[in-house]
């Protein structure tokens, strides 16, 4: 009898924890397109948030997507100087997992202010508008997750060395943590699968600085960012992302990373950024993703995950720099994943 009471007693215990924790999920479930106790509503989520800098204050551009109190990521796009539009395939599968997320425009960007000031370009000030950007959207540790995918990814790693403590999640999406390993791979890895002649036409369009030639982008997208930046032919290229390359800001793209994807070239002022000696002093749950045909190494984005104290590798095996597009499966499952395992307390590193 006495045994019979203690495993009523258990599954009892059992079948009431998961009553508690079900609600819950139900209730975020239930209240993830109510807007209506929100002072966005009118705005459809959408905030013009002042940031203050050096040369004044300026406004950028977010828009909240869903209600979640315990995981709302903020996405930064790379280039620099491209869009949030780079991510818009995430609402096909963050909204049918309750995941809050917010779309934003650094400053410099096309739905953003966009000042004519180079001095305005650096990590530190583009740091401190995360920072500014997270206290106007009421991030904190319990529930903010940042997410930087290319130079989103070095701002997301510049953001938590600086201010892990604000965070309850990190993860870096297809970016090494040193520009010089990134040049090396470009120049000894992925350049010599390229044809040689396409490869030579491109190299002497760069030795004479004839970026403005129209032959250098048509050679690079035809040949170059279809293997490495997004697998498809140039006319099955999703909308939003070639809306995003039209949307460019070419001032900040030029002066921080140069004219290409294929290195970082020039007097560009990301040219010698590096923080691997400083990874190790992240705690914070860290997911890195690397990519087969990416234009990072993903052995050195496995390397990222070792390296932090907390960190889980990715690995998209179908797909290349925007791999949210071309290994979508993979991806987002592994997102996903790792959102949800830090949320519930069973996140595990590599």
């Amino acid at each position: 009898m006495k045994l019979k009471a203690l495993i009523c007693s258990v599954i009892s215990v059992f079948f009431f924890s998961n009553c508690q924790e079900k609600p819950k999920e139900d209730s975020i479930k239930a209240n993830y397109l109510d807007f209506s106790k929100r002072d966005d509503q009118g705005t459809a989520g959408i905030k013009m948030i002042p940031i203050k800098t050096p040369k004044g204050t300026f406004k950028v551009w977010t828009k909240t997507v869903g209600n979640n109190p315990k995981i709302k990521v903020l996405l930064l796009h790379g280039g620099p100087g491209l869009t949030h539009e780079l991510y818009e395939c995430f609402d096909g599968y963050f909204p049918n997992e309750s995941i809050e997320y917010i779309y934003y425009d650094q400053l410099g960007s096309y739905y953003s202010d966009q000042p004519k000031d180079n001095s305005l370009w650096t990590n530190e000030r583009f740091v401190e508008e995360v920072e500014q950007v997270r206290i106007a959207l009421g991030l904190d540790s319990s529930n903010f997750y940042l997410m930087g995918q290319s130079w989103g990814g070095i701002l997301a790693m510049e953001y938590a060395l600086k201010y892990q403590k604000n965070l309850k999640g990190l993860i870096i999406s297809n970016m090494m943590a040193s520009a010089k390993e990134y040049n090396a791979y470009a120049k000894d890895v992925l350049a010599p699968q390229m044809d040689p002649k396409i490869l030579k036409q491109l190299q002497d369009i760069e030795k004479n600085n004839d970026f403005d030639n129209p032959k250098y982008s048509e050679l690079l997208f035809k040949y170059y960012y279809t293997e490495h930046i997004l697998r498809k032919p140039l006319d099955q290229w999703p909308e939003s992302i070639n809306r995003c390359f039209k949307h460019i800001n070419p001032d900040v793209y030029v002066f921080m990373q140069g004219h290409s994807e294929f290195g970082i070239t020039g007097n560009a002022t990301l040219k010698n950024w590096d923080v691997k000696a400083r990874l190790k002093t992240l705690t914070v749950p860290t997911l890195s993703i690397g990519s087969k045909y990416d234009t990072m190494d993903p052995e050195h984005m496995k390397w990222i995950a070792h390296e932090v104290q907390n960190g889980r590798f990715l690995f998209c095996p179908n797909g290349s720099h925007l791999s949210q597009y071309d290994d979508p499966k993979n991806y987002f499952t592994g997102v996903i994943k790792f959102l949800k395992d830090v949320d519930n307390g069973t996140f595990k590193k590599s």
